[in-house]
């Protein structure tokens, strides 16, 4: 069975912060993948380190694999350009990982598959599963605690992101 092929899917993200949404993406990801990897991306979104954004994950998700985007290009976008830019960087990371699918919630989901040569997998994409996304959690981070874990919530409060106070 060695020489079957393994699925192992992988997602991107700042995860600034971790939210249900991210968890229900992961949760996919680890029902159909034999191997999941979350590179979690450096940002300035939020107060709060890479590592420690990626030890949420890790806590939550013990079988995931993470890997860590340090200094990735600032150029964004699904314009040729920034596409370019972007896929190169993520390729450097994933270069020894034999990749099958691709998880996101994102357009630009349809740009990492195609240029991996791997499945588009689009995981809640209308946001009507899990309807939130970490800007709104950002925005508002005591209205939208729910949609958090209880530490995720504290270390966000606490140390990084700025909230709203009446």
């Amino acid at each position: 069975m060695d020489n079957e092929i393994k699925k192992v899917g992988f997602t991107i993200g700042k995860f600034a912060p971790f939210h249900k949404g991210h968890q229900y993406l992961i949760e996919t990801a680890l029902k159909e993948m034999d191997k999941v990897i979350v590179v979690v991306y450096d940002t300035d979104l939020i107060d709060i380190p890479s590592e420690k954004r990626a030890n949420w994950i890790k806590k939550l998700y013990p079988n995931v694999e993470i890997k860590i985007a340090h200094n990735p290009p600032m150029q964004y976008g699904l314009d040729d350009e920034s596409v370019n830019i972007q896929m190169k960087y993520l390729t450097k990371i994933m270069e020894n990982e034999k990749l099958t699918h691709f998880y996101s919630s994102e357009k630009y989901g349809a740009c990492v598959a195609k240029y991996m040569d791997i499945i588009d997998r689009r995981v809640d994409n209308d946001r009507k599963v899990v309807p939130i996304s970490a800007e709104i959690v950002r925005n508002n981070i005591d209205e939208n605690k729910k949609w958090i874990e209880n530490n995720v919530y504290l270390d966000c409060k606490y140390n990084g992101i700025k909230h709203n106070v009446d």
